[in-house]
């Protein structure tokens, strides 16, 4: 007798989908949608919590490039995609921590069904509360599973195929007794962690694996170099061994889910958490970066108390929803550098960022799949 499941239950979501916003986990696939069986989705995902969405503009331009390097097509302009996400935000309560998710995938394909078809591209826009990891470190190790090469998988995109195998790494190392591991290229030189890239520091040296197409060179990633060099500290991309950090003085993790996350133990090594993760994480909470667009703050000290590591009585205090920004200044208030931007020039940093400044705006009225001319301010 086959087992019959009973339904999950879901943190509160919203979903935008065919036109409209959808209440809760809304069917978007079926059996015969391509995606469902044979796996072609893209996606990205940002965060939103007080009343700030860190970087999002990059994280919706990198999923439109991850469907372009998928074959699929990227159907949605940036401008629609931050509108919907404006606008799904405020759905949810002002102090809400959020995850935003905008999907590509194929519904339908050809030749037996292998080969999808990109004019059946569809989309959406999922937002759910997800709450911030506390900052209590991982122990970790290494992982047998190693990471693919552009060869065999499309390491090139975002896509929800290459998750799996990092998957099975975090249950292989979860097995051990340990929360993460270390992945490993085709070479043998350390990649990332099972989800999140992954820096050490020695001598009072950061370091993290250079980018060389078996992983994805992730926004927080970026971010952190930045900031890091902008504050005087010596970053270094290079190949790294396993070795190497058995050898870290300190090691932690970058990553859109978590931001910045301590390692306290490499095997059966006990590390604390030095002085270089915790200015990498204090960079990111004292600094609330302004992209050009208007929106995009960096994330902050998520330990203890609120998302940017000031009790959220005082937070209220200082940026209430009914104040405009702050002057924007070289220097934030609380000793943060300006954020600079990937291509180098700093960017405008405003401290405080007035809590869901641009959640207010109207959203234009959406295309239909079917074709221009239709859809609604919704």
């Amino acid at each position: 007798m086959a087992e019959i499941k009973t339904p999950i239950e879901y943190s509160p979501s919203w979903t935008f989908f065919e036109g409209k916003w959808h209440d809760g986990n809304v069917p978007i696939m079926g059996p015969r949608t391509h995606a469902a069986w044979l796996g072609s989705v893209v996606f990205d995902g940002a965060r939103a919590f007080e009343g700030v969405v860190p970087d999002l503009d990059r994280h919706v331009a990198r999923a439109n490039q991850s469907a372009i390097n998928f074959g699929l097509k990227p159907v949605v302009d940036a401008g629609t995609w931050l509108a919907l996400a404006n606008e799904g935000i405020a759905r949810f309560a002002a102090n809400a921590e959020l995850y935003v998710r905008p999907m590509y995938w194929a519904q339908n394909g050809s030749g037996g069904g292998v080969l999808f078809d990109p004019e059946t591209t569809n989309w959406c826009l999922c937002i759910y509360e997800a709450p911030m990891p506390k900052s209590v470190g991982n122990a970790i190790t290494l992982s047998p599973f190693r990471r693919p090469t552009a060869e065999c998988a499309p390491v090139e995109a975002k896509a929800a195929c290459l998750y799996p195998n990092n998957s099975r790494a975090l249950a292989e190392a979860a097995g051990r007794g340990f929360q993460n591991a270390l992945m490993l290229d085709m070479l043998g030189n350390v990649a990332e962690f099972g989800n999140s890239n992954v820096f050490m520091a020695r001598d009072g040296v950061v370091y993290t694996p250079v980018p060389n197409g078996t992983f994805l060179n992730g926004i927080t990633r970026q971010r952190v170099i930045s900031l890091l060099r902008g504050d005087g500290i010596t970053v270094i991309e290079k190949t790294l061994r396993y070795a190497d950090f058995l050898a870290a003085d300190e090691i932690f993790s970058t990553g859109n889910f978590a931001k910045v996350a301590p390692v306290i133990r490499i095997d059966d090594r006990e590390l604390k958490p030095g002085p270089l993760y915790s200015r990498a994480r204090k960079l990111l909470g004292l600094c609330a970066c302004r992209e050009a667009g208007g929106v995009g703050a960096v994330n902050g000290e998520l330990a203890g108390q609120s998302a940017l590591g000031r009790p959220r009585t005082a937070r209220r205090q200082q940026t209430g929803a009914d104040r405009g920004p702050t002057r924007p200044s070289s220097t934030c208030a609380r000793g943060a550098p300006a954020c600079p931007s990937s291509a180098g020039a700093n960017r405008q940093c405003w401290c405080p960022l007035p809590a869901r400044r641009w959640h207010r705006a109207r959203a234009p009225a959406w295309p239909s799949p079917d074709g221009p001319g239709w859809g609604q301010t919704v």
